[in-house]
């Protein structure tokens, strides 16, 4: 089963979807690591079921005002993604049809002060339908679609955050625009994170913005280039009166920040499988709490730090073709 390594790569990229730490809000990180979609493009590959396999280590340390100065607090994770790809090769209004599901796995570690240690099973996440659209014979395609993490994974503690699982659902819209021709591999892909309430304390964590900047090119089974991304808190936590009698408020969190990371991807084609794998350095992490600061006192906090991370995929089935007629001849 000779699979062509671009159009692995576009679907391994779909489903890059884990827990990151960036003890930004009050469920203690955003749900999708940052850079999930490097790697991606618009691009489905043919019809059949595609399994992927990830892993990444992120090596930080926290920053921010809610640090007291401190630059060594460190914080570690390790994560194991299992995800699966289905292209049944329906279309719809022109564009073909994807879904995704994914089950990451956690363990993630805060130095001092902290010193804790938490794993177990992340919120699974879904992606019911995506939608893909080449446009004409450009090279240039877009997809759309929305992700959804399901509040079962491992919680504990009264108000359901002593662990890596969270009490709320999280709905994530993307889209993302590329560029496919000659080899390269242009993609900006842009998703956000809109969560729904903790059924525990009734606290909502603010929008989060992601967005993933691929430019790699492909020569023969080998693919390399650059790559970036952006994230983002880009609205307010919101905390009702409900919430406050549960002893959360929005002055205890960060309201908003900004991270941005530069680095690059590397893969080659095996024929079978795609191996892909990127690093990327944060080169700036801002955080802040206008409302606490403005009481004396910001407790906010953002990670920075380096992220290196590895993609497996491959197709595990595929419709049969078709049987041709027999050809007779006298």
């Amino acid at each position: 089963m000779n699979m062509n390594y671009k159009t692995l790569l576009a679907a391994a990229g779909i489903a890059t979807v884990a827990f990151s730490p960036a003890f930004a809000n009050e469920g203690g990180g955003n749900q999708t690591k940052a850079g999930a979609f490097i790697g991606s493009s618009a691009g489905v590959p043919p019809p059949g079921i595609y399994m992927i396999n990830q892993v990444f280590t992120y090596q930080a340390n926290l920053t921010g005002p809610g640090t007291g100065g401190k630059t060594n607090i460190g914080v570690h994770a390790n994560v194991d993604v299992q995800a699966f790809l289905f292209v049944p090769g329906w279309t719809f209004l022109g564009a073909t049809y994807d879904a995704v599901l994914v089950q990451p796995f956690v363990d993630i570690s805060v130095g001092n002060p902290a010193n804790a240690q938490f794993s177990g099973m992340f919120d699974t996440y879904i992606v019911p339908v995506e939608l893909s659209w080449k446009l004409g014979n450009s090279g240039f395609a877009v997809k759309t679609g929305l992700g959804i993490y399901v509040p079962d994974g491992t919680k504990t503690g009264l108000n359901g955050l002593g662990n890596v699982g969270n009490p709320y659902w999280t709905y994530q819209p993307e889209i993302i625009l590329s560029y496919l021709a000659n080899g390269w591999n242009l993609s900006a892909a842009i998703y956000e994170e809109f969560n729904t309430a903790n059924s525990v304390t009734h606290y909502t964590s603010g929008n989060l913005l992601h967005a993933d900047f691929t430019a790699t090119k492909t020569f023969g089974k080998w693919t390399i280039g650059p790559v970036a991304y952006y994230e983002g808190q880009v609205t307010d936590d919101s905390c009702p009166i409900s919430c406050i009698a549960t002893g959360e408020s929005t002055l205890f969190h960060s309201s908003r920040y900004d991270v941005w990371a530069v680095g690059g991807l590397v893969g080659y084609d095996f024929g079978p499988a795609a191996l892909s794998v990127w690093a990327t350095q944060e080169v700036s992490a801002k955080v802040s709490n206008s409302a606490a600061a403005a009481l004396g006192s910001d407790p906010s906090t953002v990670t920075q730090g380096t992220t290196v991370f590895a993609t497996l995929s491959y197709r595990i089935w595929a419709p049969e073709e078709p049987m041709k007629p027999a050809m007779y001849h006298k």
